[in-house]
């Protein structure tokens, strides 16, 4: 396995060698010094064609000045973390970057078989994790979404292989909330949150994962009466009982973009007595937000759905408009042909808007039109 993480130095100098990045395209976090623009690998076939686009799509960006790669032991059945690891121990061996230059992040909950396995999906998950028994009886739920340290355990393990990373640089509790709170009550919920905090500080301890966090879809932007909602300052109280003040809860991920925009506008988090939104909240807390779908997987980019500004093209509005909110440290963009590659890239040439420039269109997007 690839040895180290990612660290203060190594980003710095990261940033140092991409002089044809807008340096306002960098954003310090906990020491390091990370793109505001993220490379995501949701999405693909599951196949060895795809993996060769993603391991290609992933050295493309990294080359261009992105130093934050996010990917999931679900996504196409282990096969992308795997495309990640071989795009990362590539330029290593190229010299192109080294290991402390890189932010990688991954998500455990699902339920996931092997994409490189020819065996049906109950058939794996009977032999690699029931018949030995990592999952008992009961513990997926209908969500196919699994949270028993047992399974976090094995799922941290495969996800080091696939990604041949000795650290994981953040590791996410992958949509737990939004898995698990049909079949359990909030009460238990919290209880079983406790036991993965505890897990994650322990691997922490084992320098197998630097920081973790929660990767979300609903319960951080929905109302305070909805089943799903979830209260980041709870999370962090729970964060500090089970790790203290060095706790390694420290990212969030969750949708947002144009239209998804929940997570600017809804006020429906606590912090000292007031009701925020859960990006106002998150930067009080010094939590770093990712965000995923900034292209609403392609549904933002047909013409006229987008307003226009900038003069710039509807990928680059959309990136442009996400990572510009006050709160947000960088989208996460799926992309793999070498075109949308390309295009995506072009964002790293010119700076995020500034927060007055952002919040003088977002009055101009939300103003009722006259006519």
């Amino acid at each position: 396995m690839i040895e180290g993480c990612v660290t203060s130095d190594g980003t710095l100098n990261f940033l140092k060698k991409h002089k044809d990045v807008d340096p306002k395209n960098f954003r310090k976090i906990h020491g390091l010094t990370l793109s505001n623009v993220g490379v995501g690998t949701y999405l693909g076939k599951v196949d060895d064609e795809t993996d060769d686009l993603v391991k290609k799509a992933v050295k493309q960006s990294i080359l261009a000045g992105i130093n934050v790669i996010d990917t999931a032991i679900n996504y196409r059945s282990q096969k992308a973390e795997r495309s990640v690891g071989k795009a990362i121990l590539e330029l290593i061996q190229e010299k192109k970057i080294n290991r402390n230059e890189i932010f990688v992040s991954t998500k455990n909950g699902y339920v996931t078989n092997d994409g490189d396995i020819n065996q049906e999906f109950w058939q794996y998950v009977n032999k690699e994790y029931v018949a030995t028994g990592v999952i008992q009886a009961n513990d997926i739920t209908s969500g196919y979404h699994c949270m028993t340290v047992s399974y976090l355990e094995d799922q941290l393990e495969r996800s080091r292989k696939n990604l041949g990373l000795e650290c994981i640089d953040l590791m996410y509790l992958h949509n737990a909330v939004e898995g698990q709170i049909n079949d359990v009550t909030k009460e238990q919920f919290i209880k079983n949150l406790r036991l993965c905090f505890e897990f994650y500080e322990s691997k922490r301890k084992d320098g197998k994962i630097r920081f973790y966090g929660m990767a979300t879809w609903e319960c951080f932007r929905v109302t305070n009466d909805n089943p799903q909602f979830l209260e980041l300052s709870d999370v962090m109280s729970l964060a500090n009982e089970v790790g203290g003040h060095e706790h390694g809860f420290r990212f969030i991920q969750l949708p947002f973009n144009m239209y998804l925009d929940q997570a600017l506008i809804l006020k429906n988090q606590s912090y000292e007595g007031n009701t925020e939104s859960i990006l106002e909240v998150a930067k009080k807390f010094e939590v770093g937000v990712f965000t995923s779908v900034p292209l609403m997987q392609a549904k933002l980019l047909s013409p006229g759905v987008m307003p226009e500004f900038g003069n710039l093209k509807p990928s680059l509005r959309a990136l442009q408009f996400t990572r510009s909110a006050p709160g947000v440290l960088a989208p996460l963009v799926g992309h793999k042909s070498d075109v949308h590659v390309q295009e995506n890239l072009e964002i790293l040439k010119i700076p995020p808007l500034s927060e007055p420039d952002f919040n003088d269109l977002v009055k101009k997007l939300t103003a009722p039109k006259t006519n």
